[in-house]
């Protein structure tokens, strides 16, 4: 038999290459033969490191000490009694198979562990930047948790519920309110209110769907542009709007929004 001569991390290493180039069932070593093929391997290395050397040792002497208790015949016992149970007696290659069977468990972890790690160095991170200079600088006093559009769209949901639960006098006409009108009207109410309104307060009592939305656009707009801030102190609970610094940069170009 030719051997391709490599490095190997120990003597177990080197065992179980032998057991898987040979298809040799772990649980069932040919002692004889693995020792053989142990030892040409030892003879054919060029050069073995000193603090390993030690170990390939051991394993030699071990694995001939196997070999030589398999070749000894068995001791001779006495005549059994026909209640006697025969029992073989423990089989010197267990120690071995469990130092294998428990080394090739390190070995196939510490492979994946070497595959996900070459995954991880095809990935390109960066440090994350510094944004605290887009920061909007919020108001000194202190101002209660902010509501996402999530929130805003929960209202939203909430009214348009309250307008079908009536059971008003449905009118015909055209609704046709602006939204940029509308975004007027809101500030215009929370200058009127303190610069602090809940949102169902920029409602009438029996709002049109129109209005409703108009409202919704406009508040969504204003809070875009920094004119309004939103809070909501629980969940499903009155949102809060107050005016913020943005307001002044809509008084000054109003015409941005058309529609």
């Amino acid at each position: 038999m030719r051997y391709r001569l490599k490095s190997f991390e120990g003597p177990l290493d080197l065992l179980l290459h032998l057991i898987e180039a040979n298809e040799i069932d772990i649980y069932d070593i040919p002692i004889s033969e693995i020792t053989d093929q142990y030892l040409a391997y030892l003879d054919q290395m060029d050069r073995i490191e000193l603090d390993s050397a030690s170990e390939f040792l051991v394993m030699a002497a071990t694995l001939l000490e196997i070999k030589s208790k398999m070749l000894l015949p068995p001791p001779p016992v006495q005549e059994p009694e026909p209640d006697d149970v025969f029992e073989e007696g423990p089989d010197p290659r267990a120690e071995l198979v469990r130092q294998l069977l428990e080394y090739r468990k390190y070995k196939r972890a510490a492979e994946v562990l070497k595959a996900l790690e070459d995954r991880r160095a095809l990935v390109c991170s960066r440090e994350p930047a510094d944004l605290s200079a887009f920061l909007a600088q919020e108001p000194d006093e202190p101002l209660r948790p902010a509501a996402d559009p999530v929130h805003l769209w929960a209202a939203f949901r909430r009214v348009m519920r309250n307008l079908a639960a009536r059971r008003a006098v449905a009118t015909v006409r055209r609704d046709d309110i602006p939204v940029r009108k509308r975004m007027w009207d809101i500030l215009r109410l929370l200058r009127e209110h303190g610069r602090r309104l809940l949102f169902s307060r920029l409602l009438g009592d029996r709002p049109s769907r129109m209005e409703v939305v108009a409202t919704f656009l406009a508040v969504l707009e204003l809070a875009k542009r920094k004119a309004v801030g939103c809070s909501q102190e629980r969940l499903f609970g009155e949102i809060v709007l107050w005016e913020r610094e943005g307001a002044r940069a809509f008084e000054l170009f109003p015409d941005e929004i058309d529609y």
